[in-house]
């Protein structure tokens, strides 16, 4: 979002003058405590089986496979509005220096949607999925302007040890969630009340605790960035989109980085499709209830934190790209788990390797495309990562849906296309050098002039 990484210490622009203190530092890392709830209660587990298995169901006269498409289509269109609207409000927030503001209101927005999809019940489709659309995109929004924060509140080597922390408190901040909805569903079943009662107090319960965990962002973040000087004559979208040209014009120049990029949206489709997608597999194909779904979910987020943890370790010792074809031969060996699987044992094997590759595959995509981003423009090229993550949420999922619902929904066959991500990506990965793509990030060289048959970085 921002062009450039800045130090928190003085810069030139005078936007970033002192370095944040603790608590400011876990005010920032809070806000992923607090939104992963939504991602792990609304879009992984609790709403999304529920909207499959009853307000879309086939009790409701909907056609097999078709709920499934619906719950594809909903986060898709998310998605893809956050993937043209991003860059927008990234310019705006960068030159206007909003983007606490921003995020307080995206923030709510996401936190009252939620609460809203407690009205939803059985045959409530179109509310649904406006409010399921309405919410994701809230969320991802507000997940790009808590991101842009980073490069004002710590020097550029301290980024990625802040960036893990906030992620490790996202798992658990997902775990907590879930949590306390499987202890309040648990007593409901044991009174003998029905999903369309606790499925809605789950999520005011999301919302709830979102609510509660952001407040220290608001409170303690500070926006240290300074309004800059504005073009009367450009519009937002000329100043916003001329920029993301750029960044695409820059990233064309890195012959490894690009080709990673292409690699990393082909299996990041495949992840997206597993986040969104797979606890309505394990209700559907494996007969799985709430209470395992949430419980199953829980662990895989234990192992994603296992995972990303021993990921990091590794990559230092036998370089990225081995690191990450490991991971995803783990994909592979999981997803093919998942579609032999006949029984739920089957599935708690399945998802707990799920679990390991998610947290490492995650970890190491980042990294990379950090490795091979020139230090002056890490900022734009982390921003087209994030670009190229959101077209995948909406590719990976939404071929999921249609083969399901061209197959009436044959959730084991819609799993094929999901396994085949991982196999492509995996395939294309052999041709990305790691060596080659760090040399290019590092050496200038003037305009035109190549370097092993890649054109290398401008000193510009």
């Amino acid at each position: 979002m921002n062009s450039k990484r800045k130090k928190a210490t003085a810069d030139q622009s005078g936007q970033a003058t002192d370095t944040a203190g603790r608590r400011e530092l876990v005010s920032w890392a809070l806000y992923d405590f607090a939104n992963s709830g939504y991602t792990t209660v609304v879009q992984t587990t609790i709403f999304s089986a529920y909207f499959v298995g009853v307000v879309a169901g086939t009790a409701q006269g909907v056609s097999p496979g078709l709920s499934t498409l619906l719950w594809s289509l909903a986060i898709g269109i998310a998605n893809f509005i956050v993937m043209i609207s991003g860059p927008l409000l990234g310019a705006i927030a960068d030159h206007r220096a909003c983007k606490k503001s921003f995020l307080l209101v995206f923030s709510v927005g996401c936190i009252g949607a939620t609460a809203l999809l407690a009205l939803v019940g059985p045959g409530d489709i179109k509310l649904g999925m406006v409010l399921v659309t309405l919410s994701a995109i809230m969320f991802a929004s507000g997940e790009n302007l808590i991101a842009a924060f980073l490069p004002e509140l710590v020097p550029e080597e301290n980024m990625g040890r802040l960036s893990g922390y906030g992620w490790s408190l996202g798992y658990f901040g997902g775990l907590l969630t879930l949590g306390i909805c499987l202890t309040y569903i648990t007593w409901a079943k044991q009174h003998g009340l029905p999903a369309t009662h606790f499925v809605p107090v789950t999520l005011l319960i999301t919302a709830a605790i979102f609510a509660l965990t952001a407040t220290p962002t608001f409170i303690w973040l500070r926006e240290r960035a300074v309004p800059a000087a504005w073009d009367e004559s450009l519009s937002n979208l000329q100043v916003s989109y001329s920029r993301l040209l750029h960044t695409f014009k820059e990233a064309a120049r890195f012959r490894d980085l690009l080709w990673f990029l292409i690699t990393l949206g082909v299996y990041q489709s495949g992840v997206s499709t597993v986040v969104v997608l797979a606890a309505i597999y394990a209700q559907e194909v494996m007969g799985f209830d709430t209470q395992s779904l949430i419980i199953l979910i829980m662990v895989v987020n234990v192992t994603a934190a296992v995972g990303a943890f021993i990921c990091g370790h590794l990559q230092d010792r036998i370089g990225s790209v081995p690191t990450l074809a490991i991971t995803l031969l783990i994909w592979i060996v999981a997803i093919v788990v998942a579609l032999l699987a006949s029984k739920p044992a089957h599935m708690w094997i399945a998802g707990n390797i799920i679990g390991l590759a998610m947290g490492a595959s995650q970890a190491v995509g980042r990294a990379l495309v950090s490795k091979f981003s020139p230090t002056e423009r890490a900022g734009e090229f982390l921003g087209l990562w994030g670009l190229v993550n959101r077209l995948s949420a909406i590719v990976g999922p939404l071929s999921y849906g249609l083969i399901n619902y061209w197959s009436h929904g044959n959730h084991r066959m819609s799993l094929l296309s999901t396994l085949s991500f991982f196999i492509v990506g995996l395939i294309l990965l052999a041709k990305v050098n790691e060596s080659r793509g760090k040399a290019a990030a590092i050496t200038p060289v003037l305009p035109g002039c190549t370097a092993g048959g890649a054109i290398l970085k401008n000193d510009d």
